[in-house]
């Protein structure tokens, strides 16, 4: 990460020393696409009943403004034909319900309608095995000379894929990383994470997913194609698209970027000792 912080004030020395004026180069600029958030997350412990959907539009390259996505219907239908409403709140694309019940192994789909196009999506909501452990080491990461942490949980013995999230209050966005269990079936496992960055006293948010391989196979193309263009989070703007699972049931050609997923997760919060 310093390498990179140097790199880029390099970069940024040598730009105001030999450039005069600025040049704006002309990209085309694709018609907008909607991008759903659609991530229901059950943390253990709670009922999962408020869920959040944010509906949001591609932009232009040099924009640093999401436009948000008002008017849309969204609801999320259980098999059990339990209709859930997300209900916006008024002129900020986001989408919430405060009545949903989510259930381990239970098929839900997703429903998007906006300006005349119908969106779906359907996936299981995935358990999570709870998080045994947060340890930590002074000697870890590249170096040998940073702190790490190590989250344990135990795998049960079934096909299984997990998604972690890591967000240390020295970042500005998370981290993620993906593992699946086909070679440790049924045996303790663990992430690593550790950063040149992290003092004693920073903060490190951690959530632990249970997700589907569809969504495993999703986020590992999504995570590298974002480790790929210098780092950042995956659910930024990537520089390639990635089809998600959500489909437009009236022209096909005029998808929608995101995914639909339902996970069970648990959470801790580690502070650097």
């Amino acid at each position: 990460m310093k390498i990179t912080k140097y790199i880029a004030l390099i970069v940024a020395t040598l730009f105001f020393i030999s450039c005069e004026e600025v040049i704006d180069v002309d990209l085309n600029t694709a018609p907008p696409r909607l991008v759903v958030d659609a991530a229901i997350n059950w943390q253990k412990g709670t009922t999962g009943a408020d869920q959040k959907i944010i509906l949001s539009t591609t932009t232009g390259f040099y924009s640093n403004v999401i436009p948000k996505v008002s008017g849309a219907t969204v609801s999320v239908k259980s098999s059990a034909n339990i209709n859930y409403v997300f209900t916006e709140v008024p002129n900020t694309g986001e989408y919430k319900c405060a009545t949903f019940k989510p259930i381990l192994g239970e098929t839900y789909t997703l429903t998007v309608i906006y300006k005349g196009e119908t969106y779906s999506a359907t996936e299981t909501m995935q358990s999570v095995s709870p998080i045994e452990s947060v340890t930590q080491k002074s000697n870890g990461g590249f170096s040998g000379k940073d702190f790490e942490i190590e989250v344990t949980y135990k795998d049960p013995l079934a096909k299984n894929f997990y998604m972690a999230k890591f967000f240390p209050d020295v970042y500005k966005v998370p981290s993620y990383s993906i593992l699946r269990d086909e070679y440790t079936n049924g045996n303790l496992k663990n992430w690593l994470f550790s950063d040149p960055d992290l003092k004693v006293g920073s903060v490190i948010a951690i959530t632990h997913y249970g997700i589907s391989e569809p969504y495993y196979s999703y986020m590992n193309k999504i995570i590298s194609i974002s480790s790929t263009s210098g780092g950042g989070s995956p659910f930024q703007t990537p520089p390639a698209t990635v089809r998600g699972n959500i489909v437009n049931q009236k022209n096909i050609d005029n998808y929608a970027l995101g995914y639909f997923s339902l996970s069970e997760v648990d959470v801790r919060n580690y502070t650097i000792q």
